[in-house]
């Protein structure tokens, strides 16, 4: 008789808090629902990894509220994983947001103001999408304004931002955050129902590509 009670006051408590339940019993994720399986698989950029590729636009305000759970999460990752971003521009209005991001790689600053764009942009609301205006706000964080428009408006630079528009619409990818998975997955917060349930999701994949290949995490 207590084991039907038991029970019964389980399955009540269950019901009450489905999203408590749901991250203690671990419910394994499904294709087409929590993600996505890409067809044809995407070429990868990290040879003897598993790569880790995250989608965003630095306009956007779920990436930005994405950014510091991503960046606690990404220094926990094993040595057999390497995370990269992709830049998503979806008009050509937005294009100066992808090159941002790699004249801040180009230049070493990208640790130090990834995080201070986002808040720029998003927080303060200031586009940052005229050369004139971006310049100002990179030499107000201590950049060289002609060394940063000289690497901005680079042929380099404006490579890498187009080869990032084809990668992004290769793995179909239609809003931000956005992450893919080995060239095979891709997942989001959107899709997974949530920041914490879209970082649950990919471990999930990487440790699944990690049995397949017969890999060991290294820490």
């Amino acid at each position: 008789m207590s084991l039907i009670f038991g029970r019964r006051e389980f399955l009540a408590a269950a019901a009450a808090l489905p999203t408590i339940a749901f991250a203690q019993v671990g419910k394994r994720p499904d294709a087409g629902i929590d993600y996505n399986e890409l067809r044809p698989p995407q070429p990868t950029e990290s040879p003897g990894k598993i790569e880790v590729l995250e989608f965003f636009w630095y306009g956007c305000p779920h990436c930005a509220a994405f950014e510091p759970e991503l960046e606690a999460w990404r220094k926990r990752l094993p040595a057999d994983v390497a995370y990269r971003r992709n830049p998503v521009a979806f008009s050509d209005a937005q294009t100066p947001h992808s090159k941002i991001y790699y004249t801040l790689e180009a230049l070493g600053k990208l640790d130090a103001l990834h995080a201070r764009v986002f808040t720029e942009i998003v927080g303060n609301r200031k586009p940052l999408l005229k050369t004139d205006d971006i310049a100002d706000f990179m030499a107000a964080n201590g950049i060289d304004r002609k060394k940063w428009l000289d690497t901005f408006n680079s042929f380099s630079v404006a490579a890498r931002a187009s080869r990032a528009a084809q990668v992004w619409r290769a793995y179909k990818v239609d809003g931000t955050p956005t992450i893919g998975v080995d060239g095979r997955y891709t997942t989001s917060p959107a899709q997974a129902n949530g920041r914490a349930e879209c970082l649950r999701v990919v471990d999930y994949l990487i440790d699944r590509i990690r049995a397949e290949k017969g890999g060991v995490a290294k820490k």
